[in-house]
Order: structure tokens, then C-alpha cells, then sequence
């Protein structure tokens, strides 16, 4: 296409190992369609929107040169990232850049070093999205928690969140660094530590789905909960090399109780082009594409004003309402409305997911 006949976004996903490759997949199926849909409506101001896509393989400098790259292609804003850690650089450079990114999916609160007007964000910050998981757990009854890390900035700080959150409420948590230690060896430190639960900070498929296996083999660990924040069990490959012991591992994910008409269809048009149910990060693909189209079609491809506009767009996405406001402690633009839901695969039919805990804000800004 003649690059003055189309309007470019650029476009960050993990489509090749270390990346979680699925998630990456979700991430630009959810994306492609939005941009259908925007070129099936006309386009922007009757200009076509091409999607310029890179592969970041979970590596931060190669998001960063991705970055650098489209910048020169003349793409008027960026979207996307899975990995926090990756947005995180991919953020920094945008923002150097003055180049605005939306952000789909990375959680990580400090996203940017200091406030920017250029990033925005549609998922919930981790600080959020975990502490309605720590509630989930106090709940259930689980006041002794035990977790497997992996060294990360990501991991450190769903940690920190969680033993400041339990802390609070008489809760503890012990940390279990899977480094140098075999599943078995960490089944034998859970055993000592008699906590009833066991959450998985760690990577997907390795170690996560060896120290699953372990523990479901332990009989002294039967009445140990398995948890897993961070999603691993939403997608297909995990009941793939689980089967049933993949069940019942409650995990967050960002969806409401209930889509609306504009989700339905969406959900529709993903299961056709994915050939399977979509994760909600397949949603967060659509409405990030969806929020840029608007940006776009009300103030063209000019970097700087769509950079000012974050505050100014409401868009009716596939999840909800979105609006971008500045949250407390957090340094982009933030959707503080994005619904939170735990979650986990039913162990009667795996392929079924149970909602354990759900939360959303109202119109009248109230949590529900």
C-alpha cells in the first residue's frame, strides 16, 4: 500500500520463544480483527488501517529496536505487549520517542519510570488485579500462602503486593526460589512449610507445568490449593499438558460476568479465526485496536495529539465502557474500570471455567 493511502499503527507481540507464544497469537488475532472492523466501517476518514507487527520473543532490547523501527516507518501510535517486563522497555522508548503506545496487556504498575502523557493502559495494574486475588484467597481460608518464584521484576513485584496485602489481614507468605531446586525438592520444602496454598510465580510451560505435575503426585500436599495470578492456565496448551490436573488452579483474568452485544460478536469472529474459544487477551487485542481507531478518526495520525487525547476518548469496547484517568501511584494512563475476575478450570469438565470472584467498577464509580 502507498503509505500515504493508509493510516499505520505499529504493533508489539510475542510470537516466538521465550515468548508465551499463545498469548501473542491471542494478543494479534484480537488486534487483526479490530482492524477489520475499522476497514469494514470505512476506515479512518476513509483511509485504510494497516497493522504493522513485530515480534518482540519476550526480549526487551528487541522491543526496544522494534520501537525505533516503526517510529521510522511513520506509524502514528503503538499498541500491544503481553510481558510486562518487554512493555516496560517498549514504554520507555515510546516515551523518548514521543510516540504514544497503548499498552493491552502488561500489568506491571511502574510501568514508565516517571508520569508520561504518551503511554496509556487497558489492563488493571497488578497492585489492583492481585490484591482482588489475595482477598479471594483470605476468603477461602488461606492465610499461610507459599510461592514459587523466578527471578523478575514481574515476579518480585506480585510478591511484594501479595505479603503487604496479607500482612495486613494476619496473612503470611514464604518464598520458594525454584532456582537450583528439582519440582520434587520444592514439594519437600512445601511440606515442611505447611502452607495450604502454592502459587505459581514462575513461566509457563517451564517450570510451571513440572512443579504442577509434582504437587498433584505428592500425597502430602492433597489438600494444597494451586494458584497461578498470572493466567497460565487460561489457554488451551495448559489442560493440553495437564489434562485434569490442570483443574482447579484459580488464576486472573479480565473479563465481566456477562459480554455485551458488541462482545458477543467479537467472540464470535475471534473463535472463527482462532478455531478455538478466545482468552481475554484477545479481547484486550480489539479494544486496544478499537481506542486508537477513535483516537485517530477524531484527531488524524498527528503523535502529539493523540498523546493529549487519552483523557478525552470514551470508547464502547468489547469488556466494557473504556475511559482513561490517572490512578494513584500509577504513571500512564489507566482504563480504571477494566472488569477483574478469578477464576479457574471446573475439574468436572475442564474445558469449563468457574468464576470464583469477580469485580468491576459501576458508572457511578463504585466497586462492585
Amino acid at each position: 500500500m502507498d503509505a500515504v493511502a493508509v493510516v499505520r499503527i505499529g504493533v508489539l507481540v510475542p510470537l516466538t520463544r521465550p515468548g508465551w507464544v499463545e498469548a501473542g497469537q491471542h494478543l494479534l488475532a484480537g488486534m487483526e480483527l479490530g482492524a477489520d472492523s475499522v476497514n469494514g466501517g470505512g476506515g479512518i476518514g476513509g483511509r485504510p488501517l494497516e497493522l504493522v507487527v513485530r515480534d518482540t520473543a519476550a526480549d526487551p532490547g528487541r522491543a526496544e529496536a522494534a520501537v525505533d523501527e516503526l517510529a521510522g516507518l511513520g506509524v502514528a501510535a503503538l499498541a500491544g505487549e503481553y510481558h510486562s517486563v518487554v512493555a516496560r522497555a517498549a514504554a520507555a522508548r515510546a516515551d523518548a520517542l514521543g510516540l504514544p503506545f497503548l499498552c493491552s496487556s502488561a500489568v506491571l504498575d511502574a510501568l514508565t519510570e516517571r508520569p508520561t502523557d504518551r503511554v496509556a493502559r487497558l489492563s488493571p495494574p497488578q497492585s489492583h488485579g492481585w490484591r482482588v486475588y489475595a482477598d479471594f484467597l483470605l476468603d477461602a481460608g488461606h492465610h499461610h500462602i507459599a510461592v514459587a518464584t523466578q527471578q523478575s521484576v514481574y515476579w518480585a513485584s506480585g510478591v511484594r503486593i501479595l505479603r503487604d496485602h496479607l500482612a495486613a489481614r494476619g496473612g503470611t507468605v514464604v518464598e520458594l526460589d525454584v532456582r537450583g531446586h528439582s519440582p520434587t525438592a520444592l514439594c519437600d520444602k512445601l511440606a515442611e512449610q505447611r502452607a495450604t496454598a502454592l502459587l505459581l510465580l514462575v513461566g509457563s510451560p517451564d517450570p510451571a507445568v513440572p512443579i504442577v505435575r509434582a504437587v498433584r503426585r505428592d500425597r502430602r500436599l492433597a489438600r494444597v490449593l494451586v494458584g497461578a495470578p498470572a493466567g497460565q492456565p487460561e489457554f488451551p496448551s495448559w489442560g493440553t499438558l495437564l489434562g485434569d490436573g490442570g483443574a482447579g488452579i484459580p488464576f486472573l483474568r479480565y473479563l465481566p460476568e456477562e459480554l455485551g452485544p458488541l462482545g458477543v460478536q467479537v467472540e464470535a469472529g475471534l473463535h472463527e479465526r482462532l478455531g478455538r474459544p478466545p482468552s481475554f487477551v484477545a479481547y484486550e487485542g480489539y479494544d486496544a485496536v478499537a481506542v486508537l481507531a477513535a483516537l485517530l478518526g477524531e484527531y488524524g495520525a498527528d503523535r502529539a495529539r493523540i498523546a493529549g487525547a487519552w483523557p478525552d476518548v470514551t470508547v464502547e469496547g468489547t469488556r466494557g465502557t473504556i475511559r482513561f484517568g490517572r490512578t494513584v501511584g500509577i504513571s500512564v494512563w489507566q482504563w480504571a474500570g477494566a472488569p477483574v475476575q478469578v477464576v479457574d478450570r471446573d475439574p468436572e469438565s475442564p474445558d469449563r471455567f468457574r468464576v470464583l470472584r469477580s469485580w468491576r467498577r459501576g458508572q457511578d464509580g463504585q466497586d462492585r
